[in-house]
């Protein structure tokens, strides 16, 4: 209902806005022609625009346009193409002659961005940090792909987590699943609302259709709320009356070429991009592009559950290392806390209990090895006039790849459509759209190894098997680690093996049941759980945008407002209906979960001083019906001592609510439940009020175990160690606040050749969330005698993973410098240097929130995209880029450890090839190589080893059809 009255008054408000435009003057054409200064050679794709207005177009392959407009005279157009510097021409009527020449220049400091205010606004002169790639600036990096650049931006960390699946963060706090760096597509929010992660450039544009990319690193939530309290990147495409032809591109590739992983794979990318323009009217585009390759293997296998952690077995210390038998490895599942098992023998005399756990199953055998992803995308453009343009776009993206949330998840066949309606006049923007959301034949490998050793034989069975053998061998003189490795052997006796028809067939069948835990990790009866991740979502949005600056004369002004509804289908084991009593919940169907917000903004910015200083203000209110509305006010100054001397200061406070998985998940993975953090989710199950965190639960087991050792009853010892244990005690999760401080300086000197762009920044994150697992006891609350005793048993606890706010507030701060140099002719030599990190805090957290970030991170590249040019426009260019980060701690549910330093380069030359007079390249060849030298790396605990993918890459664009 909301949504609908929403949408119904931000179309109205578009339409009367735009009534007035609608009354004017006859059709006029103009025409003319562009040429270069020193070459007058003409200039194609030159975008001629009436300045503002939303009327333009683009030169053809002689540098010929004609533009059709209603616009009073006199009016001005306005000239721009990359490589040359904009130049504005007053037309006075009609008769006008119009022959424009362009004056080649350098592109340092001369980019329009839209992103840090949500209006155009000089680069150097924008109130918060941004950068901006534009088209050239894509094509010509060395990247394998325009996404693949945004690693060499500076202040981004880029996470891969699969050939298909890349995500980008800044300024710390880096998770694979980044719901706090928001991906903007034309306007449309990413995030795939039940899987809770941006889904990159899955079913974003093609190499084809992009035209440019801004990020604003830091905060910007006080703009565009929700989930931009890391930064966000703001991908825009090509407009079909800008970019007219058909375009096509071929990429071929190949990877693990030192067969270490897999065997030597191609990797191949195919698009097509056809955009049409009638009559500066009516224009369409379309776009399909298709992805397949081999993945890279994560199989770096660190155990993090060390002997020196209680989890293991501290007190025999020739059990550590790979005879660990409680080792928990980083790319194995199924080895983890929830399938490990206390079995106590008479060795040396003595009642001992060992922790050891299944034997589980390689990230490796588990995944599917190719990936796909397909991209179709059209759209339908009307000017209504010269002020008032109404389009709409459809996208649809299929794709598979591997993403990490709180475990590894193989995405299979997932597809997420959007269709978006906006309408956009000179003075105001206003859309509608919808993401349908269907995760397809998707699984989680925890549950899927789980299941396939549970399958063989329960936890309690196998652990019985393992123990009776353990003390046969040590009865009959074995040393104790050659013990643990035979008892290992007769326990998974009968295990279905990888590579094997009856390993296969199983998985199969895991992978298609939804319910994860049909059987019980803890009783006497092989399981038959599932794996199968079945999430299908619908989210509703509707945005609108008012520039009042034509209407107030003080200052200029911007106002907002948008809304957003998320509607779950409950499948019964990742989403429920919470209005079905607990017992049913697990069954799937029911009503629909809606989580929704809305919010709206005011900014409004002044120049004093004769345009020296620039004062911007604004506020947002966000408002969800869980929560109490939230207000985030930004204020920003810049102060332009000289034309290109820029210093800016700015502060700006955001929040973030939980995303829905945060909010409202109700997954039974192995027996320990992941929930939401809501007040409602937790009625009738204690977990925030009635439970002990599973961090106390081991310390008090192993203190147990020890007193137990040295004679003590496993009552007695449970006893004596009570105080170990401690109470949770959870508060209903709330958003995420951030206060976030800024300054830098942009400039460009020595006759604009020379960019410096630098800023520091100071984060305080407050309620930061992430998860905690505790164990409720099932014989009384939390403290008593019997609740004690209720953690000895496993059987007596109700395990959950529940995400909450952390207690202590955290300070991070960091500082980055880019520096661009055009030093001779077109070399140009770019480098940056980034540096982040955290300030410690004296008390521990209820969990680790993990800053996952480098301190120290660095890149250079130089390149010259005209090194060789022909006198029939033919050219050679070329670009490398060398990267560099230095080690790192990474924490996370599903792993933590150190990740190695590591240094990457990646370089590529360029062939463009011309035909006829156009000076316009209409055939490109790029080979390159990203991780040229093939060295292996991980960008995070439990991920992919990456080396080198060697590539070549044709585009042929034809103008013309």
């Amino acid at each position: 209902m909301y949504f609908k009255v929403f949408t119904f008054l931000t179309l109205t408000s578009i339409i009367f806005a735009s009534h007035a435009a609608l009354a004017q003057d006859q059709l006029v054409l103009l025409s003319g022609k562009v040429d270069d200064t020193e070459t007058h050679q003409p200039i194609p794709g030159v975008g001629v625009l009436i300045k503002n207005t939303v009327s333009g177009t683009v030169t053809n392959e002689q540098g010929e346009f004609a533009l059709r407009t209603k616009v009073k005279f006199p009016f001005t157009l306005v000239f721009q193409v990359l490589g040359y510097a904009p130049k504005e021409l007053v037309v006075e009527g009609p008769g006008d002659k119009i022959s424009v020449s362009l004056n080649t220049q350098a592109i340092l400091g001369k980019e329009v961005v839209v992103t840090a205010s949500r209006i155009e606004e000089d680069v150097l002169k924008s109130p918060v940090a941004i950068e901006k790639l534009n088209m050239r600036v894509l094509k010509e990096s060395p990247a394998p792909s325009f996404y693949d650049a945004l690693e060499n931006v500076k202040g981004v960390q880029m996470t891969t987590s699969s050939l298909t699946f890349k995500v980008p963060n800044t300024r710390g706090f880096n998770i694979p699943n980044n719901f706090r760096f928001m991906q903007l597509v034309d306007g449309v929010d990413m995030q795939a609302a039940t899987l809770g992660v941006p889904l990159g450039n899955a079913i974003g544009p093609t190499e084809l259709d992009i035209e440019s990319v801004e990020i604003t690193p830091g905060a910007a939530s006080a703009l565009y709320g929700m989930n931009a309290i890391n930064g966000m990147a703001n991908l825009q495409t090509k407009s079909p009356f800008r970019y007219q032809g058909i375009s096509l591109y071929q990429k071929t590739g190949i990877n693990h070429i030192d067969g270490i992983d897999r065997n030597p794979s191609l990797l191949t990318e195919s698009a097509i991009r056809i955009a049409k323009a009638f009559n500066n009217k009516f224009a369409f585009k379309v776009n399909v592009s298709y992805l397949q390759g081999t993945d890279w293997v994560a199989n770096t296998q660190i155990d993090q559950n060390p002997q020196d952690l209680a989890g293991a077995n501290p007190r025999f210390p020739e059990l550590s290392g790979a005879i660990n038998p409680a080792a928990d490895l980083w790319n194995r599942y199924g080895d983890d806390r929830s399938s490990r098992s206390s079995i106590a023998i008479q060795y040396r005399g003595k009642t001992e209990t060992f922790n050891v756990s299944r034997t589980g199953y390689y990230e490796r055998d588990l995944i599917s090895p190719t990936v796909r992803n397909l991209k179709v995308d059209g759209s339908l453009h009307y000017r209504i006039n010269d002020n008032v343009e109404l389009a709409y776009g459809y996208r649809f993206g299929l794709m598979d790849g591997i993403f990490q949330r709180g475990n590894k998840i193989q995405l299979k066949d997932v597809t997420v459509q959007n269709h978006k309606l906006e309408l956009r006049s000179t003075n105001v923007i206003a859309r509608v759209y919808a993401l349908v959301e269907n995760t397809g034949n998707s699984y989680n490998l925890n549950p899927l190894a789980y299941n396939l050793d549970l399958t063989h034989a329960s936890n309690s069975v196998w652990a019985g098997k393992f123990r009776t053998e353990l003390q046969n061998q040590v009865n009959s003189g074995v040393d104790l680690p050659t013990a643990m490795q035979l008892a290992r052997q007769v326990a998974d006796q009968g295990r279905v093996v990888p590579g094997t028809a009856g390993f296969n067939t199983l998985k199969n069948t895991i992978t298609h049941i939804n319910n994860w835990d049909h059987g019980s990790v803890i009783s006497s009866a092989p399981a038959t759980g599932g794996a199968a991740l079945w999430q299908r979502s619908n989210t509703y949005h509707a945005d609108v945008q008012y520039n009042l600056t034509s209407r107030v004369k003080f200052a200029e002004v911007l106002v907002g407002a948008d809304y957003r509804r998320y509607e779950v289908i409950p499948d019964g084991n990742n989403f429920v209906d919470f209005s079905k009593p607990i017992d049913q919940r697990t069954t799937p169907g029911g009503t629909n979960q809606i989580y929704q917000k809305y919010g709206a903004f005011a900014l409004v910015t002044k120049k004093f001083f004769d345009e020296k200083l620039k004062i911007s203000t604004s506020l947002r209110v966000d408002n969800n019906p869980e929560f109490t509305p939230k207000f985030n006010p930004r204020i920003a100054l810049v102060y332009t001592a000289s034309e290109k001397h820029n210093i800016r200061f700015s502060y700006q406070n955001g929040y973030r609510f939980p995303a829905l998985f945060e909010a409202l998940s109700f997954v039974n993975n192995t027996n320990v439940r992941r929930v939401g953090g809501l007040a409602r989710v937790n009625e009738g199950l204690g977990f925030l009020e009635n439970s002990n965190t599973l961090t106390s639960l081991d310390q008090f087991l192993a203190a147990v175990n020890a007193d137990v050792a040295a004679g003590l009853s496993r009552t007695d010892a449970a006893l004596k160690n009570r105080d170990k244990l401690a109470i949770a005690n959870l508060a209903p999760e709330q958003p995420e606040h951030i206060n976030s401080f800024e300054a830098g300086y942009k400039s460009v000197l020595a006759n604009n050749r020379v960019a410096i762009d630098g800023e520091v920044y100071y984060n305080i994150y407050q309620g930061f969330l992430g998860q905690v697992e505790v164990a409720v006891p099932t014989s009384g609350r939390v403290g008593t005698e019997a609740s004690v005793l209720d953690m000895l048993n496993r059987a007596n606890q109700v395990r959950y993973r529940v995400f909450t706010n952390a207690r202590n507030a955290y300070h991070s701060y960091g500082a980055a410098l880019g520096l661009t140099y055009n030093f001779f002719q077109k070399y140009v030599l770019t480098g940056n240097l980034n540096y982040n990190t955290i300030v410690g805090n004296a008390n521990p957290d209820v969990f680790v929130t993990g800053f996952n970030t480098p301190k120290w991170v660095t890149n250079i590249s130089l390149g010259n995209r005209e090194l060789v040019k022909t006198a029939g426009g033919n050219s050679v260019g070329f670009n490398a880029v060398w990267r560099w980060q230095d080690r790192f701690l990474w924490e996370s549910p599903l792993a933590n450890g150190v990740v190695p330093a590591y240094q990457t380069v990646d370089a590529q030359v360029t062939y463009r090839a011309t035909f006829g007079k156009a000076q316009n390249p209409q055939l490109t060849f790029k080979l390159g190589g990203a991780n040229l030298f093939n060295n292996r790396y991980i960008q995070y605990a439990a991920g992919p080893t990456i080396g080198g993918l060697y590539y070549l890459a044709i585009t042929w664009d034809v103008t013309k059809f």
